[in-house]
């Protein structure tokens, strides 16, 4: 009997919340600690052990590591670009424990341009060979639109040039920085830049400047939608399926849009085959039911603004926009696991601070 209490004993306890992780982690730190200090193999002595205990939690869990001084590990969590990822990482550093020789960090932090440099595919990317402008568009005031030049970018090697560029801006400016900071950035080489290349040592000011603009001018603002009007659309999709949306046009034409710039876009699958890609009365009351939930969460006062819903081919999407991301990550996350033995759900967040997406619900 006293053989078989040892083997239970010393199973792995499973982790099923922050608390069961940071437990399990300090049970195992001092080891993960000569590891880490040591460079002894730190793919399978510590890398193999974190990830399946991370995965425990929840999918979508990064993380880097070094020895932030001689007597202090830093481990850094990350989402990976991965926007309704990063409450997660977040709450996850919130409930790390004070633990002797570590420090423990959410999301990858700024760092000076001076100390950043990436060696790439045989290329460098730093303050050196990296240049960017920003691009003005009057129909959008708001949006910061960049465009960044490599001075080895060419057609043959744009990707990696642009994977590079990428990484190099994650670590220059932060990722949460980066993520919240530009709205669209593309890559080109010197040949296809139309204005005069700034120092990409100068991004950060310029950024700064921009946001802190752009703050005062929206901070604050919310929106009613109870007396808004409704617009209902038809259409066929290219297999003869029909297409049937309503979405609210008050907010289509309201002109601050971009006060509420991150768009929460959910899609659930149902079995449609026997309507023609539709929902039965049934399963159409359950998607309208799910998307109430929805809306009790993520309220219009609080500043996420239902903007309607399309359904096709056994696929209902709907759409919210909203001032931050991080709730509807957590609301979409709960109501996925609530109802994954009745419903599929996938949703994503991206930032639209001008709703363009939604363009093709505007009347030509």
């Amino acid at each position: 009997m006293s053989f078989i209490k040892n083997i239970f004993g010393n199973k792995d306890t499973a982790v099923k919340s922050y608390g069961d992780f940071w437990n399990w982690f300090q049970d195992n730190e001092k080891t993960f600690f000569t590891v880490v200090k040591e460079q002894k193999d730190i793919e399978q002595e510590f890398f193999e052990k974190l990830s399946p205990k991370l995965a425990e939690l929840k999918d979508g869990f990064f993380y880097l590591t070094g020895m932030l001084d001689e007597n202090t590990v830093d481990l850094v969590f990350t989402a990976d670009g991965n926007t309704k990822n990063i409450v997660f990482i977040e709450e996850l550093v919130a409930q790390a424990p004070k633990i002797e020789g570590w420090k423990f960090t959410a999301n990858k932090p700024a760092t000076n341009i001076d100390h950043v440099g990436i060696r790439m595919g045989g290329y460098n990317f730093d303050s050196n060979n990296l240049f960017f402008y920003a691009n003005e568009y009057p129909e959008y005031p708001d949006e910061i639109d960049i465009s960044i030049v490599h001075d080895d970018r060419t057609e043959e090697n744009k990707e990696l040039i642009g994977n590079g560029t990428y990484i190099f801006l994650d670590n220059y400016l932060g990722e949460l920085a980066f993520l919240n900071s530009i709205d669209n950035f593309t890559f080109i080489s010197k040949e296809q830049a139309e204005k005069e290349l700034v120092p990409i040592s100068k991004l950060k000011d310029f950024l700064i400047w921009r946001e802190k603009e752009f703050v005062e001018k929206y901070e604050g603002l919310r929106y009613d939608t109870e007396n808004d009007s409704y617009s209902s659309f038809e259409a066929e999709l290219n297999n003869g399926r029909p297409l049937v949306a309503i979405v609210n046009s008050t907010l289509l034409n309201w002109d601050s849009k971009a006060s509420h710039p991150w768009i929460l876009s959910v899609e659930i699958e149902f079995d449609g085959e026997n309507s023609n890609g539709l929902p039965d009365r049934e399963t159409f009351e359950f998607l309208n039911d799910f998307e109430d939930e929805i809306m009790l969460e993520l309220k219009d006062v609080d500043g996420y603004l239902n903007i309607g819903r399309q359904t096709a081919d056994s696929l209902r999407e709907i759409y919210f926009a909203c001032i931050d991301f991080r709730k509807p990550s957590k609301v979409l996350h709960d109501l996925s696991k609530k109802y994954a033995n009745k419903l599929k759900v996938n949703y994503e967040i991206y930032k639209d601070k001008y709703w363009q997406s939604f363009e093709r619900f505007r009347p030509n």
